[in-house]
């Protein structure tokens, strides 16, 4: 790291890294038996054992991106990604990314996406 930068911007740095280690360390998704562990800030600042207004600043100040942002961004790319090259149900897909009722994951995907899986996947389809 930069020796310039001071000790609380280490830490932050430090912070954000290990918060997108874990965070892509549960993807991808490759069986369908094992749903997702960490999916919100709180989960994320429990495992790195800080408190999550710390592991919230560290990553916005490294990421320029809130905690949530981050996780939902990943969500999302991993959901088009299970979405588009396999025949998961949509349930099953929902049930992986750690959504514990079906219409939960549908509502997230089309606030992120503007699509539903369902949709999207017939698009995907055609394409």
């Amino acid at each position: 790291m930069d020796s310039s930068l001071s000790t609380n911007q280490k830490t932050y740095i430090k912070i954000a890294q290990n918060f997108l280690m874990q965070l892509s360390g549960q993807f991808p998704i490759t069986e369908d038996t094992q749903p997702i562990k960490l999916r919100k800030a709180s989960d994320f600042s429990d495992i790195l054992n800080i408190h999550v207004n710390h592991l919230n600043r560290s990553v916005k100040l490294y990421t320029g991106k809130t905690t949530t942002q981050n996780i939902n961004e990943r969500f999302i790319q991993e959901a088009r990604a299970l979405l588009k090259r396999n025949d998961w149900s949509i349930t099953t897909i929902a049930t992986v990314l750690g959504f514990r009722e079906v219409n939960h994951f549908s509502t997230f995907f089309k606030k992120h996406v503007g699509h539903t899986p369902t949709d999207f996947r017939k698009l995907k389809i055609k394409k």
